[in-house]
């Protein structure tokens, strides 16, 4: 306005015509200025913070950053089963394809990507407790990233340290982290990355059906203890061919896993509150059972590969687990709250389940004294399964493509959905019930205080 009017006043004289025309112009000048500064954004005071993205990622290798890798590259994968395209931000990745992008170190490719775009970025490992590093960026944090391996859990305490923060956005799959109910009140978008590592995940779960009911590990250490006891490794291997096999939910994970085991010769089962296509069920020569129930006492091995909320929070409960056959396994690569921690245990203890293996705990990371790690003829890993560095490549593509959308004003794909504009959204409103599963997340801090 000032760069409007100076040229104009000093082009005027008092008491003359010049003098009229002069305010006229002012008067058209200033009705201009102000039309022009009611479209525009609003700008940003000086020394105001820019938008603030808390990226929570888990810990770099104790050895260092890799300087090479096991692999030169990766196989392209654009296009998933279902027909559904991988991730396909707008913006070239300045990442390679097979880089380690879930750690700290990685920054899932994002720093250059947000500074373009006059972002800050704050990475984090440091995520549980209340004077963790997440925690001191949430009053100005608009956006929070985070993955199911290394969860920063967004409970409703948490939500509501954040007044600015207007998305949740997981680096994978799985939203159960976030306060769903706190996050709709909000009116906070939550999104994931769907697909981007299921059949990651479905890989994982044969290697560990098959781990389990071949007694692999126990197998596995006998070797590296420097024995050579056969019989210590065959008392508890058995062929999975002509075994019952179920998996609780037939999405994308599920049906993969079901596409995988039916070449071993096995007779597989489902349940799921969808019914899979006539066709489908034809082709895999699959029987449906209408509850979970009704599955678990047929079936020598179940896998779990449903969401969690409060719907599938401790389904797996002693009175559920006893309704399995004796020595069945469970392979849980879903969530570790779906089952009842402590009646997993008891059951491994006194042989009703032959076995139980998975890469979910509850909380992540597992404090040390968590009974999963030391109870009897169990296969855990670490939350790994859907953090190959072949999924890291879509799911970092994936978080760019939504974060591309978020801040353009476009829409973000319905799959991607959990929840928005304060209801559950797309993938969310087929998948999840309102509601909220982070209780006792906290304990996560033990882990860090060990």
């Amino acid at each position: 306005l000032v760069l409007i009017l100076q040229p104009i006043r000093r082009s005027c004289r008092p008491h003359s015509t010049r003098n009229m025309l002069g305010q006229q112009l002012v008067r058209r000048a200033v009705s201009r200025a102000v039309g022009l500064a009611q479209q525009a954004p609003p700008l940003r005071p000086l020394g105001a913070a820019r938008g603030k993205v808390v990226c929570v990622l888990y810990d770099d290798p104790a050895t260092g950053f890799p300087p090479k890798y096991a692999r030169d590259s990766i196989p392209e994968i654009t296009r998933y089963p279902d027909g559904q395209t991988a991730p396909t931000p707008a913006s070239a990745p300045d990442f390679a394809p097979g880089a380690l992008l879930g750690c700290v170190s990685g920054e899932l490719g994002l720093r250059k990507f947000l500074a373009s775009r006059g972002k800050e970025l704050v990475v984090t490992a440091d995520k549980d407790g209340p004077n963790s590093e997440l925690e001191r960026h949430l009053p100005d944090a608009e956006v929070v990233i985070s993955q199911p391996f290394w969860p920063a859990y967004m409970t409703a305490e948490r939500i509501a340290k954040a007044p600015n923060l207007r998305m949740c956005l997981t680096a994978g799959i799985g939203s159960d982290h976030v306060d769903l109910a706190a996050a709709c009140a909000k009116n906070i978008t939550v999104a994931e990355v769907t697909f981007c590592n299921s059949i990651s995940v479905a890989e994982h779960v044969v290697m560990m059906i098959l781990g389990l009911v071949r007694n692999y590990i126990p197998s596995y250490k006998q070797v590296v203890a420097g024995g050579w006891n056969i019989a210590d490794c065959a008392m508890r291997s058995y062929d999975v061919e002509g075994m019952h096999v179920g998996t609780i939910a037939s999405g994308r994970i599920g049906l993969a896993v079901l596409r995988r085991m039916q070449p071993f010769d096995v007779h597989l089962h489902y349940t799921d509150r969808r019914r899979l296509p006539e066709d489908v069920e034809k082709e895999l020569n699959l029987t449906y059972h209408p509850d979970v129930e009704s599955m678990v006492t047929v079936c020598d091995v179940v896998t779990i590969n449903c969401p969690l909320h409060p719907g599938t929070e401790h389904m797996f409960n002693k009175e559920m687990i006893y309704k399995m056959k004796r020595g069945a396994y469970i392979v849980n690569t879903a969530r570790g709250k779906i089952c009842d921690r402590d009646a997993i245990a008891a059951a491994l203890e006194d042989g009703q389940l032959a076995g139980y293996a998975g890469d979910v705990w509850f909380p992540q990371p597992a404090p040390a004294d968590h009974p999963w790690r030391t109870m009897p003829n169990h296969a855990m890993t670490p939350h790994i399964s859907g953090t190959s560095l072949s999924a890291q490549f879509r799911y970092a593509q994936g978080v760019r493509e939504i974060l591309e959308c978020f801040y353009d004003g476009r829409p973000i794909r319905d799959e991607y959905l959990i929840a928005q504009h304060g209801r559950l959204a797309g993938t969310g409103a087929a998948s999840y019930d309102p509601g909220n599963t982070t209780d006792g997340s906290a304990e996560a801090a033990k882990f860090k205080a060990k």
